[in-house]
């Protein structure tokens, strides 16, 4: 016979298992739902189950909010009920439905992400076409094989050889050395992003520069080639240079040793010599253009065996007529007379103005301080007009002399060029 205290204690075990089996039916089951607010179901249209089974979760964002119900074949994949618990919130009507696995056992899940927020909101009825899932066990099997498959065998067992040497010995330590530093580098790259993007931009502009000037850079590459060449066949001689070089070196700066103190005075001359040459460059060009000519007319003039220069020369004074404006202060004296000579006119100077056309080749029209005296304007010019004639009347009458002297024969000595006889 049951005492009373075991009664009680077989009354309380069958209550909680009651209540321990409602809970159950109600947490894990359907129960509930014939007992209070069912929710609302939504379908989702897929080509293929994606794994998915009935009683799977359904969750929003990560967050369970229903499970998966009854899965129907249609004409176009297969149609899957979503039952969505009453106190879920509201889900967005333009949302994707996402198969996925939640872990590496299989525990297919259909996951709801919606594009936006707000309004509309999934209701009963609502059909979500927009729908993703994972590939297949069997495709991702079968591109795995095709992949082990396209890899040369021989290549393969090189690789396996070549990575084996490379971790083997101290040149682990020296990989690991490697990754440590490029994660640094990652970090420094990280730190300094803006500058990388812009050292990135300027980057692709030279290779883009390198790109068009491509056929250029090979002509140069080409050229580099045959220089090369050339320094090779001409070892021989440049190392005789190379050697001989240190000797040469030796003997010039013997020679720069024993003349230094006078070197030096005579290129701080040669300063002033350039700085006066600089401002004729025009005249020696001339000069050096013309006289390779008239060497070659004097070496036509010479009679062969003779000693004779058959030359004719005409001599024309005052054309152009000398300056003697500014020169009125000095003092006249015939050449024969051999007194003390007068004071010197410090004054004196080429009084004419300029665009003159007397006197055109003195020093009225010399480089003064360096600096040439530039072109007469057209004012200049027409000022100055009708004034040769004037003064070289004027020197005639003071000087007595011819316009011109013009000796026509042939002479043999400087006397008789001169009209001595």
């Amino acid at each position: 016979m049951l005492t009373r205290k075991t009664k009680l204690q077989l009354v309380a075990f069958v209550l909680i298992s009651c209540t321990a089996l409602v809970y159950a039916l109600i947490r894990f089951t359907d129960v509930g739902k014939a007992f209070g607010d069912a929710g609302y179901t939504v379908a989702v249209r897929m080509p293929d189950t994606g794994g998915v089974f009935p009683n799977g979760e359904v969750t929003y964002r990560g967050v369970k909010v229903g499970r998966i119900g009854d899965m129907r074949l249609t004409d176009t994949g297969v149609e899957i009920d979503l039952n969505i618990e009453p106190d879920a919130p509201p889900i967005p009507a333009d949302v994707q439905a996402v198969a996925m696995n939640r872990s590496a056992v299989g525990e297919q899940l259909i996951d709801l992400r919606p594009r936006k927020a707000g309004g509309p909101y999934l209701k009963n009825g609502s059909v979500i076409t927009d729908t993703k899932r994972p590939p297949g066990t069997d495709d991702v099997i079968e591109e795995l094989t095709d992949l082990a498959d396209s890899v040369p065998t021989d290549a393969l067992r090189t690789v396996v050889n070549e990575s084996y040497d490379a971790f083997a010995g101290d040149y682990g330590k020296d990989l690991q050395v490697l990754m440590d530093t490029s994660s640094e580098f990652v970090r420094g790259a990280r730190k300094n992003l803006p500058d990388l993007r812009q050292l990135l931009e300027s980057g692709n502009q030279v290779l883009s520069t390198q790109n068009e000037e491509f056929d250029h850079v090979r002509s140069f590459a080409t050229d580099l080639q045959k220089v090369s060449e050339a320094l090779k066949g001409s070892d021989e001689d440049l190392r005789k240079l190379i050697d001989q070089v240190p000797s040469s070196a030796t003997q010039v700066s013997e020679v720069v040793d024993e003349i230094g103190p006078g070197l030096s005075h005579v290129i701080a001359n040669l300063i002033t010599v350039g700085r006066i040459a600089d401002t004729r460059l025009e005249g020696l060009e001339q000069a050096f253009i013309t006289y390779p000519a008239l060497s070659a007319g004097a070496v036509t003039m010479l009679r062969d065996n003779k000693g004779e220069a058959p030359l004719g020369l005409t001599l024309n004074l005052f054309d152009p007529p000398p300056c003697v404006k500014g020169y009125e202060g000095t003092v006249r004296r015939k050449g024969s007379d051999i007194t003390n000579d007068p004071p010197y006119n410090k004054d004196a100077y080429c009084a004419e103005p300029k665009g003159s056309p007397i006197n055109v080749r003195g020093s009225l029209n010399a480089p003064y301080n360096g600096i040439p005296v530039g072109e007469a304007t057209d004012e200049e010019v027409a000022a100055n007009a009708n004034r040769d004639q004037e003064s070289l009347d004027y020197q005639r009458r003071m000087d007595g002399r011819p316009d011109h002297l013009t000796v026509s024969k042939t002479v043999t000595s400087f006397g008789g060029m001169l009209g001595l006889g």
